[in-house]
């Protein structure tokens, strides 16, 4: 029999509220050894104060976390120890150069000069930026910067990494790189939690937490998320998306539909039967469109249905 993964981080009914919000509601999950585990959810989930709750910075109301072993609420500062934390706004200096960067947080770690020239080397051709090491980080693109602020959180080689949004306005190619580092990080049998709204880096997660207002609606591999959702997804294009959702935001058979720039996806009871009724629908309000399809559900097909199409969906990078 396959022995399990060791869980590094385990929250168990995490709460935190502020004034008027309760952002964090009973929030309980673990993140494995070698794996990436995604806090997917809109901007309000929850996210950003849950790696906050286990980065022992902020303390939570309720609830307990236990991160590499080390528990969040009696032991904050020794969690600090053991894990690495990156927040949306790493703290580079501009001033520095990507090497004496570096060489600063390797030095708060207590890396000896030599562990750190091997790792800063290999991390930063991972991240394809050896050539950049004596330029100054305030001269960096937006997405070097973040890949500098990675290889700054992994100098000292921790077992537990907490990402808040780092891709988050960071370009494709710094983007790839980044996923690439992680890739390389879990066959090292690090433990990642990250936290997104970016869709399809949810797919690229072993597992995920669909977040919405500090609640966990679900949390499981993207393929098993995407089979829970039970129904038929339809894909239908027109010129005129808007005259398209009026006349169907009402059909019998839909629980759920979004403007999808050219079209809507609509989540039905019963796609083969629905199909024929939204076509005589739509031609006899003449409404221009292409041919209804049934398409494979996504993660946001599952989020829309569950909280509502009034949420708006998930953003697409």
């Amino acid at each position: 029999m396959t022995e399990q993964p060791q869980s590094a981080i385990v929250a168990e009914g995490l709460t935190k509220g502020f004034p008027g919000v309760l952002a964090v509601d009973h929030l309980s999950f673990d993140v494995r050894s070698g794996e990436i585990f995604g806090l997917v959810g809109p901007d309000g989930a929850g996210k950003t104060t849950t790696l906050r709750m286990l980065a022992g910075i902020m303390p939570p109301d309720a609830g307990t976390a236990r991160v590499g072993g080390f528990n969040v609420v009696h032991d904050p500062e020794g969690v600090k120890h053991h894990l690495s934390y990156m927040p949306q706004r790493f703290g580079l200096y501009e001033d520095l150069t990507v090497d004496e960067n570096i060489r600063f947080y390797a030095d708060l770690f207590g890396v000896r000069k030599a562990e750190r020239e091997e790792r800063s080397t290999q991390l930063l051709q991972a991240a394809g930026m050896r050539e950049f090491r004596k330029r100054l980080a305030g001269k960096l693109s937006g997405g070097m910067k973040q890949k500098l602020g990675l290889v700054c959180a992994l100098i000292h080689r921790p077992k537990v990494i907490l990402l808040d949004e780092p891709t988050t306005g960071v370009d494709p190619v710094s983007r790839r790189d980044f996923w690439r580092i992680l890739y390389e990080l879990v066959a090292e049998g690090v433990a990642i939690l990250t936290s997104t709204a970016y869709l399809d880096e949810a797919e690229r997660c072993h597992r995920v937490a669909l977040l919405h207002q500090g609640k966990l609606l679900f949390c499981d591999t993207p393929k098993n998320l995407k089979a829970q959702l039970g129904k038929g997804v339809l894909s239908v294009t027109s010129p005129e998306p808007r005259s398209l959702r009026e006349q169907l935001e009402h059909a019998n058979g839909i629980s759920s539909l979004v403007l999808t720039g050219d079209g809507l996806h609509v989540v039905v009871d019963d796609a083969a039967r629905r199909i024929p009724e939204f076509e005589a629908r739509l031609k006899g309000a003449h409404v221009p469109f292409d041919a209804i399809q049934q398409v494979t559900p996504t993660i946001e097909d599952l989020f829309i249905d569950a909280v509502g199409s009034g949420s708006g969906g998930l953003p697409h990078a």
